[in-house]
């Protein structure tokens, strides 16, 4: 079994997981670039039982634009760590790039209608999410 653990920027906040992520995907939804200033994110989702902050919790920033969408972030730093997506889809989603020796591997495109950056992968695009996630499951054209 795999273990991966991150911090944040400058390491006041540490968080493991363990295992392999559900599921990872690249969204492109505006609240997740509005939230990175990136014109994409990658989602890496983790069922709570294998997510476990293990150090700084009395560091880490709360903000919620949409219900059941908790982002986490350093409140020293301002790196951000994770959102708790656990009450909408039963899953954390840990920054994949704060993980140490972590490959991200993503499997689809989430909100590709959204796209601001076309990225030619050859990984299917939803338009929205998948059917499994409360998605229309409506695939777009690269």
């Amino acid at each position: 079994m795999s273990n991966y653990v991150g911090s944040c920027s400058c390491g006041a906040v540490e968080v493991a997981v363990t295992g392999e992520p559900a599921a990872m995907a690249v969204c492109h939804c505006t609240i997740c670039r509005g939230w990175s200033a990136a014109p994409v994110t990658g989602a890496c989702l983790w069922a709570p039982d294998n997510f476990k902050v293990t150090k700084g919790e009395d560091c880490l920033g709360s903000y919620a634009k949409v219900e059941g969408h908790d982002r986490k972030w350093c409140v020293k730093c301002g790196g951000h760590v994770f959102v708790d997506h656990s009450t909408t889809y039963g899953l954390m989603d840990v920054y994949g790039s704060i993980l140490q020796d972590f490959k991200f591997e993503p499997a689809f495109h989430v909100n590709y209608e959204n796209c601001i950056l076309p990225i030619k992968d050859g990984l299917p695009k939803f338009k929205d999410f998948p059917t499994d996630f409360g998605g229309s499951g409506e695939m777009l054209e690269e």
